[in-house]
């Protein structure tokens, strides 16, 4: 048998967990709730950059899918997921 017991082991581990929570999985999920509000929040006439870099201004929202005008007369239909950044009258707003 071990000195200290068995609990004395686990404390390491325990220790190491405590601190991967603070330094990784609450930021993570920080952003991620965040990233769901903006989504949440969009409107028409928002401009906003996709994943992939497009730029455009939403045009309409159907539950999860979002068309944006990139040109004129051009339009695309986006899942909402995929919009990174929608920038406000006010500023940018940031997502993931």
């Amino acid at each position: 048998m071990q000195p200290g017991g068995g609990f004395g082991g686990f404390l390491p581990l325990i220790f190491i967990f405590v601190i991967f929570y603070f330094l990784l999985i609450r930021p993570q999920q920080k952003k991620a709730k965040e990233h769901q509000k903006m989504l949440n929040d969009l409107m028409k006439g928002d401009e906003v950059v996709t994943n992939g870099g497009i730029h455009g201004t939403v045009t309409n929202i159907r539950g999860n899918l979002v068309d944006i005008k990139i040109a004129q007369d051009v339009k695309v239909v986006f899942s909402k997921e995929t919009i990174s950044v929608v920038k406000k009258e006010s500023g940018v707003t940031e997502g993931k």
